[in-house]
This record gives structure tokens, sequence and C-alpha cells, in this order.
């Protein structure tokens, strides 16, 4: 009995653990069935050096990776890559972290404000505000930003936690813009073209489910910024782990060869995900409709070029209200054996909430269950 109980508690940390902080562990099924295709073997003497490419402004990024990368991208079609300087970084965050520093001066009168339109990515602030630096400044919600001076307006698109696609909303002299294009993947959203921006952000965590290797990389056109953000990640990590990037390099090139025409179509990562995603989306509706007490966004379906068809996004995330006279969401489903993340981290109110969509299966099962259960 004792064993049984133990059991159902770490059943219940599990899951609330999962559903707060968005692991990507849906992908697991796909790669457990992928065997040994990315299996990497790093003998024992290899990168005991600190450089990857000495010849190259960003010197610790291995070869193959920035190849698979390019590659990745030309195959997707959802990012330009030519013409483009890439920084690889350990992880997004640390990439986010990177661009603020690269874009800020240090010899400004004041900090650069960051800002970003809410609902935000719940990080931002942070942060942004972490290190309490002199160079920049969490100044808030990007369309409630009237402060005169240099800004730096943050645009996810498709947006975290909401799923939108999103532009930029200040708009105007004195500004910098860094797009996170994190969930500007086939799974989650139609690839209606090829985005082209200053800097573009994507980590291996949201495209491939690979959170731990802790792998992102920025696309930057002009070479002064660049070498900018390749000064702070050597002063910060003095590069980035060649092991994950080895990893990340063989992982990448198994998603560009599954999309090829020798591939079986369940094998076609991108396909396979798109159906998971499809499938959840729709129990989770189902789930809400038969509460009755819950709302989620409408998406508008766009053409995917990658695809060739029409559909509606299929976000990472579930932005899920609770109507009614329930003004305390994430209360309101905690008090149901639920946990999420309260809309008044992602600067909006607390009637909403994000749910992540991509935890494996028993436990997605286990969330949409109990929603559809609950009734005022």
């Amino acid at each position: 009995m004792l064993v049984r109980w133990r059991k159902i508690v770490r059943e219940q940390v599990l899951f609330v653990r999962v559903f707060f902080i968005g692991d990507p562990t849906m992908y697991e099924r796909y790669w457990q069935e992928m065997g040994d295709k990315t299996t990497v073997v790093i003998p024992g003497w290899q990168f005991t050096s600190y450089f990857s490419d000495a010849g190259n402004l960003c010197w610790f990024l291995e070869p193959e990776l920035a190849k698979e990368i390019s590659r990745l991208h030309k195959v997707v079609g959802n990012a330009i890559t030519e013409g483009r300087l890439t920084v690889v970084g350990t992880g997004s965050s640390q990439l986010f972290l990177t661009a603020l520093y690269a874009f800020t001066e240090n010899d400004a009168s004041e900090p650069f404000s960051v800002v970003s339109a809410a609902p935000y990515y719940s990080s931002y602030p942070a942060a942004t505000d972490c290190l309490k630096s002199g160079l920049y400044k969490w100044g808030g919600d990007a369309r409630n930003f009237t402060k005169t001076g240099p800004y730096i307006e943050l645009v996810t698109s498709p947006n975290n936690p909401d799923g939108f696609v999103r532009q930029s909303v200040v708009n105007r002299s004195g500004g910098i813009l860094v797009h996170d294009l994190a969930y500007y993947w086939p799974q989650y959203t139609p690839i209606t073209s090829a985005a082209d921006y200053e800097l573009m952000l994507f980590t291996l965590s949201k495209s491939t489910g690979h959170a731990g290797m802790r792998i992102g990389w920025a696309l930057v056109k002009d070479p002064s910024i660049a070498k900018k953000m390749v000064k702070y990640i050597e002063l910060s990590t003095i590069g980035v782990s060649k092991d994950s990037q080895l990893r990340a390099a063989k992982v990448l090139k198994v998603v560009s060869d599954s999309c090829g025409t020798a591939a079986r179509p369940r094998e076609n990562f991108f396909a396979y995900c798109h159906l998971l995603m499809a499938e959840r989306w729709k129990l989770l509706r189902e789930a809400v409709k038969q509460s009755g007490i819950f709302s989620l966004p409408e998406f508008e379906p766009g053409f995917c070029n990658f695809f060739q068809r029409l559909f509606e996004p299929l976000p990472a995330f579930a932005w899920l209200k609770c109507e009614g006279s329930v003004e305390d969401c994430e209360s309101f489903l905690k008090s149901h054996n639920i946990w999420t993340r309260s809309g008044r981290h992602f600067g909006v109110s607390p009637s909403y909430v994000r749910v992540s969509m991509l935890d494996r299966d028993r436990t997605f099962g286990c969330f949409v269950k109990r929603l559809s259960q609950i009734h005022l």
C-alpha cells in the first residue's frame, strides 16, 4: 500500500512540474522509433581545444552544426540563411541576453528599454533585469510603451503563450527588433514565407524536442552585432559545448533527411509531429467544449509552403481562459489538481493560464480528462 501511495505522489509531482515548465517530452516517442539514427560516439581525445573553427567569426561553432542549420532552414523554408552569420548559444535563453548586450551601447546616457507586447514570454522581464544591468532594463508591454529614447522590442512569433503570429508594435525611430522564432516550424504553424529579419533566434528544444542539449542559434545580418554576441558568449561561457553541438548536428541531419522523397511517411519528422499536435488540439477543444467554462483562442488557417496545404496553427502552448465568475484561473485549476502558469506572469489578467501541449501522452491524457470533468 505504501509503495502504491509513493507511486501516486511521484506521478502527481511529475504532472505538476511538467505542465508548469513546458518540457517537450512529447517528442520522445518519435526519437525512440528512430532507434540509433541519431547515436553519436565521441572519442575521449576529441574536443580538447576551445576552438571549433578559428577562421570563423563564431570560432566555437562546429562547422557540421553550421551546415545542418543552414540545410534545415532551406528544407523547411522558414528562414533566410544567405548573407547571415550563425551564432550558436547555450539555448536561445543565452542568445536572448547576448542580443541585448550586442545591441546596447556602453556609453548610452540611460539603459535601453526592453519591451514586448503582452501577453509576452514570462521569462523576458526576469531575464532582462536579473543582473540589474546598466545597459538595458525591462520596459513592460510594448503596446503601452511611450518612453522616449532607444528601445529593443522582442517579437515572438508564433507567440508564447497565445500562439498568434506577431509583428512589431512600437514602430518608431530609435528602435531595434529581436525576432524570437522558436515556434516557427511546421508542426506548430503554417510556414507562409522565409523569415527575413535583422536578428532571428531559434532553439533545438522546440524544433526537435531536445531541450536537454541546450543548443540554440541566431541568424544575424550585421557582422558587428554578431561579433559582439560572440564576445558576450566568450566572456560568459568561453563558447558552447562541442558535445552538444555534435549531437545537435546529427539530430538536424536526421530531421532534414526525413523530409526527403525517399523517406517513409511515418519517418517524416514534421509530418509525424504535426499529426500529434493536431490530435492533441482536437482532444483539448473537445474537453473545453465538454466542460463549458473555458475558452481557447481561434486561429485563422494559413497556407503552409512546407506541407503545401491549408491548416490552422497548432501552438505548443494552450492559452486557456476561465470564463464566468472565475477570476484566478490558475488557483481554480489547482483546486482540481491541474497546475498551470497564470496569465499574470505574461503581463495580462489572471483569468488566463498557459498549458503545455508538449508533454508525454500519459500526462496530456490525464490533463484533458480532468479538464473535461470540471463544471461550475
